[in-house]
């Protein structure tokens, strides 16, 4: 039952995302340009609720606070090499130091990153299963504005867009094995659990912070300003009523 569970919501986590980049594809540029800042507004709060609401407080009940509060820092660190090493970032940007990558690496990335997602989804449903949809919904929140980004490169890398889906779509599926992974390792080591929970606590606030709010502050007008910290304000409060729901 539980596999069941995650299975589901990793070929949500990552099929989900792409199905919802390949729509947003379809709207016009300008639309675009108006529709991703709030999907990244409510994507940042989504990630840091999971995180704050979800993961660390499930984490604290399983495992001294200081294990727990170094283990998001750890995370936190980790994550910081990740994305100097091009494995980590998430780039919304047209003009970001990440599109003049060759494409290949992007898709490397891309499936290393999913792959981590199925890790983090399975162990959250292995907390409870609120949890594990919590984190579900966070990861397609967050998936849906970087997977087109993505879609992005690939076409201006001269990919057509079947070929630019197919090997989005091979990328996504990455978050499959690693659920299974996780969850046959994580079955047999569950004291490893509440370090997972931290681990993915850091990588929800370090993309949170570290790539999604630096994008919202690119628009600085006090409408778009209000309507993003609304959005934020709608993604923290949709994992919110979901904790309080269980």
């Amino acid at each position: 039952m539980l596999l069941s569970w995650i299975m589901g919501f990793s070929i949500l986590g990552s099929l989900g995302a792409i199905a919802g980049a390949a729509l947003l594809l379809l709207f016009p540029a300008q639309t675009r340009r108006l529709v991703v800042p709030g999907l990244l507004s409510y994507a940042t709060g989504t990630l840091l609720g999971a995180a704050f609401l979800g993961m660390i407080p499930a984490a604290l009940q399983q495992a001294p606070a200081r294990a727990v509060t170094g283990t998001v820092l750890a995370g936190i660190v980790a994550f910081f090499l990740l994305e100097k090493l091009l494995l980590w970032r998430h780039c919304h940007d047209s003009d970001c130091a990440v599109h003049s990558r060759p494409a290949p690496l992007i898709l490397i990335g891309d499936a290393f990153h999913n792959f981590v997602d199925g890790v983090v989804i399975a162990a959250a449903f292995m907390n409870s299963i609120t949890l594990g949809v919590v984190t579900s919904l966070a990861v397609v929140a967050h998936e849906v504005p970087q997977e087109a980004g993505d879609f992005g490169i690939l076409l201006d890398s001269n990919y057509s867009r079947g070929r630019a889906l197919l090997l989005n779509t091979l990328s996504a599926t990455a978050t499959v094995p690693g659920a299974l992974i996780a969850y046959f390792w994580l079955d047999e080591v569950r004291y490893a659990v509440p370090y997972i929970l931290g681990l993915s606590a850091a990588s929800f606030i370090y993309i949170a912070t570290a790539d999604l709010m630096p994008v919202l502050h690119q628009q600085v007008a006090r409408a778009a300003s209000l309507r993003q910290f609304m959005l934020l304000l709608a993604g923290i409060g949709t994992i919110a009523a979901f904790q309080l729901g269980k």
